[in-house]
């Protein structure tokens, strides 16, 4: 691939090794430090100079560390002469600020987007936005990819026959519908009232579920709050005891883990879009997106 470089930062090197893998190139070189007070510092170690950069960085917690990466990655390169810089950001952090629910709070999403495109970002590459509308807020190209056919073909052979698609909250029922769509199924729809960040209190299940097994499908998994109460709520609906979690994004903060360790969860499907730190448990899947994002990144190159 001529006159084309592939950056890691420091949030997801593994995948970012895999996809320079399937294209079949190194990572180029760049050192990524600290000083003493957290202030980060870049080093490009090669000429970039008419070349397009890729750069791989999810913005996964520390969510500012890996943003201010990014950033800086990509000023250096905007200043090293680059061609062309495409942010292949999988996991965008910050995307669930897309708009005020109040009068005086900021729309962090749109504030990193201005930021992104300043440093010099002209492409972002991302996977499953917690909110499409988002794409809005960039003047510059945004190709959206969604991770679902990938986690289909992965787990269509693990769920037993009469598995329902569960949305856990009106805004992933599109979502779900692309699933149950590729797994020939029907889609139940959970509705819920968010009583803190962190805190979710499931109401009804709209769908008959009784004596089934369910797939719950969501664009991430943070406290695992919004999973453990649609698991309750399944269950006094009626469902079987055979509960499937697929969701793009496996971020699985503190205590994320306890609140997955429930008798009916049989699996817990996410991606690599965010590394999963620690031990992988019994149950927990992760699929790769790579081949996803390699094919991407050659398309736009070529």
């Amino acid at each position: 691939m001529d006159r084309f470089t592939l950056f890691s930062g420091t949030a997801n090197v593994n995948l970012a090794t895999a996809i320079g893998r399937e294209l079949r190139v190194g990572l180029g070189a760049c050192t990524v430090n600290r000083f003493p007070d957290g202030e980060v510092s870049v080093d490009i170690g090669e000429a970039v100079r008419g070349y397009e950069v890729f750069i791989v960085q999810p913005t996964c917690p520390p969510v500012n560390d890996h943003l201010m990466e990014l950033l800086a990655m990509a000023d250096a390169c905007r200043r090293a002469s680059a061609e062309r810089i495409i942010a292949v950001v999988p996991y965008f952090g910050y995307a669930r600020s897309d708009k005020r629910h109040g009068r005086r709070e900021p729309i962090m999403a749109s504030m990193v987007a201005l930021v992104a495109q300043t440093v010099g970002i002209d492409h972002l590459v991302t996977i499953d936005l917690h909110a499409a509308q988002i794409e809005g807020f960039f003047q510059n190209a945004v190709d959206i990819l969604s991770a679902v056919p990938i986690i289909c073909n992965a787990i269509r052979d693990r769920l037993p026959p009469g598995t329902v698609v569960v949305s856990p909250d009106e805004g992933r029922v599109k979502m779900a519908a692309q699933y149950a769509q590729r797994l020939k199924t029907s889609v139940i729809v959970i509705h819920k009232h968010r009583e803190t960040g962190s805190e979710v209190h499931s109401l009804r299940v709209v769908g008959d579920v009784q004596e089934r097994p369910c797939l719950i499908v969501d664009d991430m998994i943070s406290t695992g709050s919004t999973i453990a109460s649609s698991v309750d709520a399944l269950l006094r609906a009626g469902a079987r005891g055979e509960i499937f979690i697929a969701a793009t994004h496996g971020l699985l903060l503190p205590g994320s883990r306890e609140k997955l360790d429930h008798p009916a969860i049989r699996n817990v499907f996410v991606t690599d879009t965010v590394p999963v730190e620690g031990e992988t448990p019994p149950r927990l899947s992760v699929i790769t997106v790579a081949p996803l994002l390699a094919e991407v990144i050659r398309n736009i190159h070529l």
